[in-house]
């Protein structure tokens, strides 16, 4: 069994191999969390370039399937960019909890997903983490989904993603990759609970009607 001194050792090791492409794609994504947190419109820019540069990582380590899921991510970026600019002064969208309905649709992405993103790794490509990596990003395609639909879920799909690809990405000896998902994942755990915070804010006369 290995000791806190072996894993410390391990960590280490990893890191002085750490490549200069995955501290960029690193620093960016810090930087893009931390500018989604103040509500700057850099978190695109930053974000999208910071995901291109994952791209490139995350093909050499043989995720092609969170590869082609960066990709959907550069593309809601710039939906979210363009649509940013154009709502700048408009309300938000408000924040709701997701119907039977919406969850059926996430249940079926996430299966759906999960299956085609398999198969298509299995057949066409050399990944030696299929399951694993198929189900990484179908339950991240989910989150998206909800979280564009500004629905409460999102958070929790987002986790279970990021929870299954800490161990992925340390598999794949991209250490700093795991250590940026630890981040997202503990920004996502406290993003549920401030949605949470907001939509009880925003649905208070309602809330009091019926108790």
């Amino acid at each position: 069994m290995i000791n806190i001194h072996q894993w410390l050792h391990l960590f280490i090791d990893q890191v002085n191999q750490t490549t200069l492409w995955e501290w960029v794609a690193v620093i960016l994504g810090v930087a893009e969390v931390l500018l989604a947190k103040i509500n700057n419109i850099w978190l695109y820019p930053t974000g999208i370039v910071g995901t291109i540069t994952g791209i490139y990582i995350l093909m050499l380590a043989g995720l092609y399937a969170e590869s082609a899921l960066s990709i959907y991510y550069i593309v809601m970026s710039v939906y979210g960019w363009v649509h940013w600019i154009k709502r700048r002064d408009a309300p938000p969208v408000k924040i709701t909890w997701a119907t039977k309905k919406e969850w059926i649709i996430t249940i079926l992405i996430v299966v759906v997903g999960w299956v085609v993103f398999y198969v298509l790794l299995k057949k066409f490509t050399t990944s030696n983490v299929p399951v694993w990596d198929a189900w990484v990003s179908s339950t991240a395609w989910a989150g998206m989904w909800l979280l564009a639909r500004r629905k409460l879920e999102n958070w929790i799909l987002l986790n279970v993603s990021n929870l299954f690809a800490i161990p992925l990405l340390c598999y794949k000896h991209l250490i700093m990759f795991a250590a940026l998902t630890l981040i997202l994942f503990i920004v996502a755990f406290f993003g549920f609970f401030d949605w949470r915070a907001i939509w009880k804010k925003d649905n208070m006369p309602e809330l009091a009607l019926t108790t």
